[in-house]
Order: structure tokens, then C-alpha cells, then sequence
């Protein structure tokens, strides 16, 4: 385990002698990790940090609100970039595809961004198990592989790069974060767009971000899970009134974990299931049909994508 006072000391020294003088752009999301980052950055570098908070039309319901809310104070630069993002995955189904075109479209926004102050360098809360399982083929991360080769970066600095998410977490806790930031459940960079199996397109993303609302206010309070969702998994046969219909399939997902780097699902009972299942059918009309995954990482991912 990591030491965190002794962390906190070696990351602030090393932001500060990787940057010199410049301007660093940081690629807040609100997580645990680019929080951290931010909290490490701002100690080491002050005014220095232009925070960017990006929607890609692929957050949460409420997300870009409540992010407002906790990082106002940090003169949080708030990037409108959901129909640039949509327009660029329009029609595309291949999974690695979608992460590397989220991956792209973060960079060309920081890119912009950064040319409004002359910033050179680019923070981001890439942590290991980020690095594992791009490299090891398993999925690209938009902060690793799903990464442009090209940009007009100068450095992308990645201080959390050797930490795990338990460790991450440690850290946020000796820099004084919010329990709320700190204890925060994983949400994967590349949004709503993989926890849609298929084509993403405006519609499909409101179904699955209401489904994953109404997840998360069954489950996060009663199982405190390390991560849970709903996730968009195609189209099926159901019954509306007196008709057959088709509608969405929609996945219940609850894990416990340490690291992310193993997880096993939670045992729900059955009467919340069921609770949830009544909730997404008659809150989202569009959806015929709703199911609990209970695999075990691995060999599935904690994520559909």
C-alpha cells in the first residue's frame, strides 16, 4: 500500500519540476482520480491549473450540475461538447472504435482549450490498472490506448499512473477531499457511450441514463457497491397493454472490488430487483425487459465495453 503523506510530497515535486513556469491543463471529470490529480496540482502549481470539466453528452443525469457545484471554486472551464462527440460516434458499433474516437475528440477539446492560455501540458488521473489494461489488449482506456498519437501537447503528465483505486483513494483522503469525491463510484471515461452495446445515438443514451439513475438510487445507499449501473444491451420482444412489442433490454450491474482489477457481483434480494425492474419499465416506456448480471471479473469486465 501506498504511503500517502509521503505521495502527496513526491507527486507535488514532480508536477512542479515537470512544468516550470507553465500552464498545465487538467482533464477534470469529478472522479476519485482527476480529483486527486487536481488537489495534487493546484498545491504544487496554484493559478497555473486550468481545470476542464468536458460533457460529452455522455455523462450522467445531473453530472455537469453537480460538478459545478464541487469545483466552482477551482475556475472550472465547462466544455458544452455533447454534440461533438455524438456526431463523431454516429453509426459506429465497434467498441474499441468508440473508445478511441472518445479518446480523440477529449483531445481535440483540451487542445482548444489550451491555446486560450498557451498551455503546454496536459494532467490526467491515469491510474494502473488504466495502463494494464490497455497495454495488455484487454480494452483501450481513453487516457491510454484510446489516445491520439499526434497532439499538440508537449507533455501529458500522469501523476497517479503506479496507484491502484483503493491507493487513489487513500491519497484523497490525506489531501482533506469530500468523503463524497473520495468514496465516489468509478464511471468510465468514455460515459454512457459503453455501457450502450451497438450504435449510440441521442435517444438510446437518455433511455440508458435514466435506467442508470434509477440503479444507483435503489442500490448506492442500501450495498454501498463499488460500482454500479444499467447498461443498454439491445432490443426484445415485450408486452405493452395488450400489444407485443419490442423494446430495450436493459443489465442491472452491481460489483464489489478492491482495485477493479477483480470484482464480484453483489447479492441483491430479490424484492429490490424486482422494485428496480418495476421502476425502469414504467419510467422508461421504451423498455420491455430487465436483468440482473451476476458474472464475476473475470471473466467478464465490470463494464459491457
Amino acid at each position: 500500500m501506498v504511503n500517502a503523506s509521503k505521495f502527496i510530497e513526491q507527486a507535488i515535486e514532480e508536477i512542479r519540476a515537470e512544468t516550470g513556469d507553465e500552464y498545465v491543463v487538467i482533464a477534470l471529470s469529478g472522479g476519485v482520480d482527476s480529483s486527486v490529480c487536481a488537489a495534487l496540482a493546484a498545491r504544487a502549481i496554484g493559478d497555473r491549473l486550468i481545470p476542464i470539466y468536458v460533457d460529452t453528452g455522455l455523462m450522467r443525469k445531473g453530472e455537469t450540475a453537480r460538478i459545478r457545484e464541487l469545483f466552482g471554486h477551482m475556475n472550472l472551464h465547462v466544455v458544452d461538447a455533447g454534440t461533438e462527440f455524438l456526431s463523431a460516434l454516429k453509426g459506429v458499433i465497434d467498441p474499441e472504435k468508440k473508445r478511441k474516437i472518445i479518446g480523440e475528440r477529449f483531445i481535440r477539446v483540451f487542445e482548444r482549450e489550451a491555446k486560450k492560455t498557451n498551455a503546454r501540458f496536459l494532467l490526467q488521473g491515469t491510474i494502473y490498472p488504466d495502463r494494464i489494461e490497455s497495454e495488455g489488449g484487454i480494452k483501450s482506456h481513453h487516457n491510454v490506448g484510446g489516445m491520439p498519437l499526434e497532439m499538440t501537447f508537449s507533455r501529458v503528465i500522469e501523476p497517479l499512473r503506479d496507484l491502484y483505486k483503493d491507493e487513489v483513494r487513500d491519497v484523497a483522503g490525506a489531501l482533506g477531499l469530500p468523503a463524497e469525491i473520495q468514496h465516489r463510484m468509478p464511471f468510465p471515461g468514455p460515459g454512457l457511450a459503453v455501457r450502450i452495446l451497438g450504435g449510440v445515438t441521442p435517444e438510446n443514451v437518455e433511455v440508458v441514463r435514466e435506467a442508470n439513475w434509477i440503479v444507483e438510487d435503489e442500490i448506492v445507499e442500501q450495498f454501498n457497491p463499488w460500482q454500479c449501473f444499467a447498461a443498454l444491451l439491445g432490443l426484445g420482444t415485450g408486452v405493452k397493454g395488450d400489444n407485443r412489442v419490442h423494446g430495450w433490454v436493459v443489465a442491472v450491474r452491481a460489483v464489489n472490488s478492491r482495485d477493479g482489477m477483480t470484482a464480484d457481483p453483489i447479492h441483491i434480494p430479490y424484492e429490490v430487483l424486482d422494485r428496480i425492474a418495476s421502476r425502469i419499465t414504467a419510467e422508461i416506456p421504451s423498455v420491455t425487459r430487465v436483468v440482473y448480471d451476476v458474472t464475476s471479473k473475470p471473466p467478464a469486465t465490470i463494464e459491457y465495453e
